[in-house]
């Protein structure tokens, strides 16, 4: 054995040879190993860790929880299985992937015959001739120094696959965030021998799934108790107890940090030594002007993006925190951006998360220094920014009419007051305007009021205006969300719109009449609830090839609805408590994606025998319907009805036979109607046949029901399951066949 006669590893050797005789009395006693056999391996035990003692690499001067992380590093390594492996560590910067990875290393390196740890891979690899370098690296620290050199990067490629394969080693590859550089430092797991371990940090999880790297860790955030160790031992280093004052101090800058190692070393560090009122100046600052040192190492996988997906993860950092995913996307492709790809990637990156209920979730530092990154575009002009959203820049800006084309979004929430004061000039200048979400008092003064052509996305509850002001069509308009507004019309821009998709006008308490839609031929939600004022639906909104959900539940002086429909793509039809409402229009043709149609609680007398032509229905809803003296046969063309409820029509007074001779074709299919609830039918004389799928059928409070056709019959298909469901009243339940 070729031992260095350097004091320290002669000292390290004397310790492994004192503990490796222990071993090998121990193991002699119990029969297990030969002594020269022993001998060899423990020999070879200490070459390695001689050899591989060079590498023992500073981990942090306060580890605070480093030990779980590694244990469960070290589980997905499972370096008891003799197989090849590459385990990734992944998260976003400053989480501390290098000081686990490094310690992951120091605890492990001793049994591999060589190891080798590349560090800062990113900046190194953008040097000239940076992958040639780092390929040299591992064989020099592999190989144990030999002279061994490679010139070119396919050169080194050939060469570690040759010389490796046979080895077992242990590779850390720091920070990487390009595929291309793992493809040339660690190819393929059969570069290496049998055992190996290739640890991969990146604050990209794509770069590991396309590198087929399946075993990741993903790093969280350290918890309150950790957080508050950590910037403990660094601000007030040596101090065992502190006042009550400074461990109060020390939780704020922990709920500011949230976790992050980095920011807690710096600002730890940078508030050492300070006063309470220094410190918490500082504090104060560093939420109004982010540290630059979090900042700039944060942004290193913000500069990495695509122009576009920048644009979403800034759009989500100044607006949509906590916000649910499918509603962002929604705005997001609106404004003509592609959210579903930005989203990924920006989760792919660690800088955004999407949590089990769909909601988006960004780190506190994240989405502050997103907001940094907008507040620099313009630091003392706000008009010039793209984004706003803090109530007093929108005030400045919107109040004076400073607007520039600069503004690409607005999402503010005004706090409780006077609000905004807004005039016709306020948004003039926004020429490129397309996000507007305004929470709270802004008021036009007067009639005038000024809205861009740009705008994609409006969300404004309480607009104060009576119209709605467009000077020309706003041809790019996708949704318009206007709850509890004040116009009573709707304005003479609002005309021809063939991108707008959502139209959300409840509780508009003055609108009086919805006039022609036949300009919105791409409309695919229509609501209208509980717009009290509301008489009249133009007819062109019964043939919106595209709209899918239309609702007016609670207007209830709604009189003139369409006559006749044919709304291909409609599943979800709603007039409930529409109580002026005397009919149901006529079906012109088949609308086979309608799956719920609700008209409780309205004026109707009777259902059309059109209705037959829902052909996908589902749901049947006439609850309340105290004019409704009959139901048509054609109910039972509708073979995908489940549930029919019609609780309460009072005046109801016959129910359609079902028979399969009724049906077209004379079909013998029958309809999936399974569920009929009667109760309060008070003038239900008789329940005909009825079809065989029916299970429940409720008819309590029918005091003038005589007969039952087949209640014999369901009961010997049902069982006691139906016996509780018909529930008719003592004096009406004495004819059941």
């Amino acid at each position: 054995m070729n031992i260095s006669n350097s004091s320290s590893n002669y000292t390290l050797q004397i310790k492994f040879l004192c503990s490796s005789k222990a071993k090998l009395n121990i193991l002699k006693s119990q029969g297990q190993m030969s002594e020269s056999v022993l001998i060899d391996s423990i020999v070879k035990d200490i070459s390695l860790r001689v050899l591989n003692d060079t590498g023992n690499f500073y981990v942090a001067d306060h580890p605070v929880g480093i030990k779980s992380r590694v244990g469960q590093v070290n589980y997905l390594l499972r370096l008891g299985v003799e197989d090849i492996r590459m385990v990734g560590i992944w998260g976003i910067g400053g989480i501390g992937k290098t000081t686990i990875a490094r310690a992951v290393y120091n605890s492990i390196a001793h049994v591999f015959e060589g190891c080798c740890f590349l560090e800062n891979v990113r900046e190194e690899s953008m040097q000239h001739g940076g992958l040639v370098k780092l390929q040299n690296i591992i064989l020099s620290k592999i190989l144990g120094g030999k002279e061994l050199e490679v010139a070119t990067v396919h050169e080194g490629i050939n060469v570690i696959k040759k010389r490796l394969s046979k080895k077992r080693v242990l590779i850390v590859v720091d920070d990487v965030n390009q595929v291309d550089q793992l493809k040339k430092l660690v190819g393929r797991c059969d570069w290496f021998g049998f055992g190996s371990r290739i640890i991969i940090t990146t604050r990209d999880k794509h770069l590991l799934t396309a590198h087929q790297v399946n075993l990741i860790y993903n790093v969280k955030e350290l918890d309150d108790h950790e957080a508050l160790d950590l910037f403990s031992a660094n601000a007030f280093p040596g101090e065992r107890r502190l006042s009550d004052d400074y461990v109060k101090l020390a939780r704020t800058v922990v709920q500011y940090a949230r976790g992050l190692p980095l920011a807690l070393i710096i600002l730890g560090s940078l508030l050492c030594g300070g006063s309470m009122e220094e410190l918490q100046d500082a504090i104060d600052g560093y939420k109004k002007i982010p540290n630059p040192d979090i900042q700039e190492t944060l942004k290193i996988s913000y500069n990495s993006l695509e122009d576009p997906v920048k644009e979403v993860f800034l759009d989500i950092a100044c607006f949509f925190k906590g916000e649910n995913k499918d509603h962002v996307i929604q705005i997001l492709e609106g404004c003509g951006l592609n959210p579903e790809y930005g989203i990924k990637v920006l989760k792919d990156k660690a800088l955004i998360n999407v949590n089990e209920e769909n909601y988006i979730w960004i780190h506190d530092l994240l989405e502050e220094m997103g907001k940094e990154i907008v507040r620099q575009e313009s630091p003392f002009e706000p008009e010039y920014r793209s984004r706003l959203w803090y109530h007093e820049d929108v005030d400045h800006v919107l109040t004076k009419c400073i607007g520039t084309n600069k503004t690409r979004s607005i999402m503010v929430e005004l706090p409780p007051g006077d609000g905004i004061r807004l005039s016709a000039s306020s948004f003039s200048k926004m020429i490129n305007l397309k996000l507007l979400i305004i929470y709270g008092n802004a008021q036009f003064s007067g009639e005038d009021a000024f809205l861009p052509n740009e705008l994609r996305f409006i969300d404004w509850p309480e607009f104060s205006s009576s119209y709605l002001p467009f000077d020309s069509n706003p041809k790019k308009l996708v949704k318009l969300n206007m709850p509890r507004g004040c116009m009573s019309r709707l304005g003479n821009g609002f005309k021809s719109m063939e991108n707008l998709k959502y139209m959300h006008f409840e509780s508009c308490k003055f609108l009086i009449e919805f006039p022609d839609a036949s300009g919105f031929p791409n409309l695919k939600d229509l609501n209208l609830n509980n717009c009290t004022s509301l008489v009249t639906v133009h007819d062109s909104v019964g043939f919106l090839n595209n709209l899918v959900a239309l609702s007016l539940m609670g207007c209830d002086k709604l009189k003139f609805f369409p006559l006749r429909i044919a709304l291909k793509s409609a599943k979800y039809i709603c007039l409930r408590d529409c109580r002026s409402l005397k009919y149901f229009p006529e079906i012109v043709e088949k609308m086979e994606c309608i799956i719920v149609l609700d008209l409780s609680y309205t004026a109707i007398t009777e259902l059309p025998s059109s209705i037959g032509y829902l052909v996908g229905l589902e749901v049947l809803t006439l609850e309340g319907c105290e004019n409704l003296t009959n139901m048509p046969c054609s109910i039972y063309e509708l073979q995908h009805l489940t549930s029919v409820s019609l609780y309460g029509c009072r005046n109801l007074v016959k129910f359609p036979k079902w028979s399969a001779e009724s049906l077209p074709g004379n079909s013998n299919v029958s309809p999936d109607l399974w569920y009929l609830n009667l109760g309060g039918c008070k003038s239900l004389e008789e329940i005909p046949e009825l079809p065989p799928k029916m299970e429940r059928v409720h008819a309590a409070d029918c005091v003038s029901l005589e007969r039952f056709a087949n209640f014999s019959n369901i009961l010997e298909q049902k069982g006691e399951q139906m016996i509780e469901c018909v529930t008719c009243c003592a004096e009406a339940s004495t004819n059941f066949e």
